[in-house]
C-alpha cells in the first residue's frame, strides 16, 4: 500500500503533466512476479536491450507499445516504437515489489507523450503509477483532457497486460 506522502505527490500533478494510473490483474507468486521484473527476465516483455550512456542503473530497451483501436475482428492496433528505461528491483520483504520505468518516443519524439512513473506489484495486481506529458504543452494538456487520455490509460494496459503475460508464462 502506498504511504500518504506517495499518495500526495500522485495525486498533485507536476504542471505540463498529467496523472496516469492503471492496474490489471497478476495473480503469480511473489517469488514469479520478482524474477519477471528483475533483470534476467525482462527481455520477455521488454525486447532488446540498447546500450546508452550516463543511465547510472538503469537500463533502455527499444519496444513497440501498442494502443488497440477495437477489440473487434480485425483487431486494430497501433504500435510506436519507444525507448524504455527500467531501473532495479526494489522488493523490501513482506512489502509491494516496485521498479522505475520511463519512456519516451524512438522516433518524431515531440509528437508523443513522455511517461515516468513506478511499476507495482502487490498480492496479485500489477500496477503502473506516474505522469506523462502530453505533445503540445498547454494545448497538449487540453486535447489530453478531452481525449488523449484515453490513449495514454490503453497503451499503458497493454503494457501492464505484456508483463503479465510473461508473469503467467504465456506467450506474448
Amino acid at each position: 500500500m502506498a504511504s500518504r506522502a506517495e499518495r500526495r505527490a500522485l495525486a498533485e500533478a507536476p504542471r505540463g503533466t498529467a496523472r496516469l494510473s492503471v492496474s490489471v490483474a497478476a495473480k503469480v507468486s511473489r517469488r514469479r512476479a520478482l524474477a519477471v521484473l528483475g533483470v534476467e527476465e525482462r527481455g520477455a516483455w521488454l525486447g532488446e536491450l540498447v546500450e546508452a550512456e550516463d543511465l547510472g542503473e538503469r537500463e533502455r530497451h527499444l519496444v513497440d507499445l501498442e494502443l488497440r483501436v477495437s477489440e473487434q475482428t480485425p483487431r486494430i492496433t497501433f504500435r510506436k516504437a519507444a525507448y524504455v528505461e527500467v531501473g532495479p528491483v526494489r522488493a523490501p520483504q513482506q512489502q509491494p515489489i516496485t521498479v522505475g520505468i520511463s519512456w519516451r518516443a524512438a522516433g518524431l519524439a515531440p509528437l508523443f507523450p513522455v511517461f515516468s512513473g513506478t511499476l507495482r506489484w502487490a498480492d496479485g495486481e500489477l500496477s503502473l503509477d506516474g505522469y506523462y506529458a502530453p505533445p503540445g504543452g498547454g494545448i497538449g494538456i487540453i486535447a489530453d483532457r478531452l481525449l488523449l487520455n484515453v490513449a495514454a490509460r490503453g497503451t499503458a494496459r497493454l503494457l501492464l497486460e505484456r508483463i503479465a503475460a510473461a508473469m503467467r508464462g504465456d506467450a506474448i
